[in-house]
Parts: C-alpha cells; sequence; structure tokens
C-alpha cells in the first residue's frame, strides 16, 4: 500500500509544479484537465475570480471507445463551449500527466477546433 502513496504523493508534487507556474487571467483563462481510469474533465477556469467559463466531461454521456477516442471527442466539445463563450486563448493546464497520450489526443483535439494555447 506504501507504493500507492507515493505514486499519488509524487503525482501530487508534479501538479503542484504546472499549477505554480500556469493560472488562469480574464484574458487567458486556464484549460484544466483531469483523467481517471474511466472518464476524462476539461473545464476553462477564470482563477482571477474562481469562476468556470466552460466544462466538459464524459461522465453521463453514452460515448463509446478507447479513452484517447472520448478524449478526442472532449477537446471538440471543451473546444467548441468555449467559442460560444467567446474564448479562443487559454493556457493548458495538464494537471501533473504527462503531454502524452490521452492528454495529447485532448490538446491537439482542441486546438483544431480553433482553441490556441
Amino acid at each position: 500500500m506504501e507504493r500507492l502513496t507515493g505514486k499519488r504523493h509524487n503525482q501530487a508534487r508534479r501538479a503542484y509544479r504546472v499549477k505554480a507556474k500556469v493560472s488562469g487571467t480574464a484574458d487567458r483563462p486556464r484549460l484544466a484537465v483531469r483523467v481517471s481510469n474511466l472518464h476524462i474533465t476539461a473545464q476553462i477556469i477564470d482563477d482571477n475570480q474562481g469562476f468556470t467559463l466552460a466544462y466538459a466531461t464524459t461522465a453521463g454521456s453514452k460515448i463509446q471507445g478507447t479513452m484517447t477516442e472520448k478524449a478526442t471527442w472532449i477537446g471538440i466539445q471543451i473546444a467548441k463551449k468555449a467559442a460560444k463563450a467567446k474564448i479562443n486563448k487559454v493556457v493548458f493546464d495538464r494537471g501533473g500527466k504527462k503531454y502524452h497520450g490521452r492528454v495529447k489526443a485532448l490538446a491537439e483535439s482542441a486546438r483544431t477546433e480553433g482553441l490556441e494555447f
């Protein structure tokens, strides 16, 4: 059990390290990504006001496929919601995850839909 505690501790340290450098403003809100074993969540946050501007998740949806396909779908959805909220530039908060696989698929699909970061 101590191995899992260490892994969670290291992941939290990586997340804090990223969060220390990345902050969302009204001009460039933060696109925060959360990847769990079954679901992917992305939200655009204005950290100055502490307010979520756009939100997309696979939880409660009937999307099928691999987690990478779900991440691609979430990237498209969050970019559409950002465009509806008149947001076109964000800073990317990967939440301590490597920019690889699911996180990369979400980011690239959001970029193809017009979101800049």
